[in-house]
């Protein structure tokens, strides 16, 4: 079962990471002042989260919630990192910290 639930940890991180990129996308879309970027920002945006979704209910099909909700605290990740290269958004050391605790969480679930 354990060779198993590793085929599915790139599906759960790409996911994840386009979660992420979602809430990316929405925020330069609210951001932008042409109404068109706002929709186009916005439409993509949720393309990707129900591009997703799709991926996260096929892993949800074929291995257990608990295991595979874990791999949502990826997210966190993700939108820190997106922020921080794309938004130029400071990041505070405390959430720094926080990234690292979650990451140490993410890998000890992903290997039960």
């Amino acid at each position: 079962m354990a060779h198993r639930k590793m085929t599915f940890i790139p599906i759960l991180v790409a996911s994840t990471f386009l979660g992420a990129l979602g809430q990316l996308l929405f925020k330069i879309g609210v951001l932008s002042q042409a109404e068109i970027a706002l929709l186009a920002f916005v439409i993509t945006g949720f393309f990707i989260y129900v591009v997703s979704t799709v991926l996260y209910l096929y892993t949800l099909s074929r291995t257990h919630l608990s295991w595979a909700y874990s791999f949502v605290g990826l997210s966190y990740i993700f939108t820190t990192l997106l922020a921080m290269s794309v938004l130029n958004e400071s990041i505070p050391i405390l959430r720094w910290i926080g990234v690292i605790v979650i990451v140490a969480g993410v890998a000890i679930s992903g290997l039960s």
